[in-house]
């Protein structure tokens, strides 16, 4: 038994002519990006401003964002943070990860930003900027063992 010619397969639509679309924006214009691209814009800005300051401090320290921290009980009551957690009422914001030996390879320190919790307290934009910010400037204060004012003076 022989079978036809295939034919190039198209994307098939439902009954309505309706289905697969493509991009509602172009890819170049603001509104394509995703909130969690924004948000990862956010960080490298407030990253980039701390590095050059603190080029030598913080070269070997990786930054990273996660939309949301993993926490073991529902009970915001029951939560027990660890000393290395920036928190909001039981809610952590961001948290450092110090320099470690994990399976005989040294580990760099890391800061985490938890996307979630920062996008929920700001008001808007600007807003989220500034505590983005914030948070990290005060992460890196505590990674670096100084104050957050001698982090970043101007916040």
């Amino acid at each position: 038994m022989s079978r036809p010619p295939s034919r190039p397969t198209r994307p098939r639509r439902d009954r309505h002519g309706r289905g697969l679309r493509g991009r509602l924006v172009p890819a170049d214009v603001p509104l394509a990006r995703s909130r969690a691209d924004q948000f990862d814009d956010l960080v490298l800005d407030a990253v980039e401003d701390l590095e050059r300051r603190w080029e030598r401090e913080l070269a070997g320290v990786e930054f990273a964002v996660e939309d949301v921290p993993w926490v073991e009980h529902t009970n915001p009551d029951e939560v027990v943070l660890d000393s290395d957690v920036l928190d909001d009422g039981s809610v952590p914001l961001a948290r450092v990860l110090p320099a470690h030996r994990e399976n005989g390879r040294e580990v760099p320190p890391r800061i985490v930003v938890y996307r979630r919790p920062l996008e929920i307290r700001a008001h808007d934009r600007d807003d989220l900027a500034d505590l983005v910010r914030d948070v990290v400037v005060d992460q890196v204060a505590v990674l670096l063992g100084r104050d957050p004012e001698e982090i970043d003076p101007t916040s």
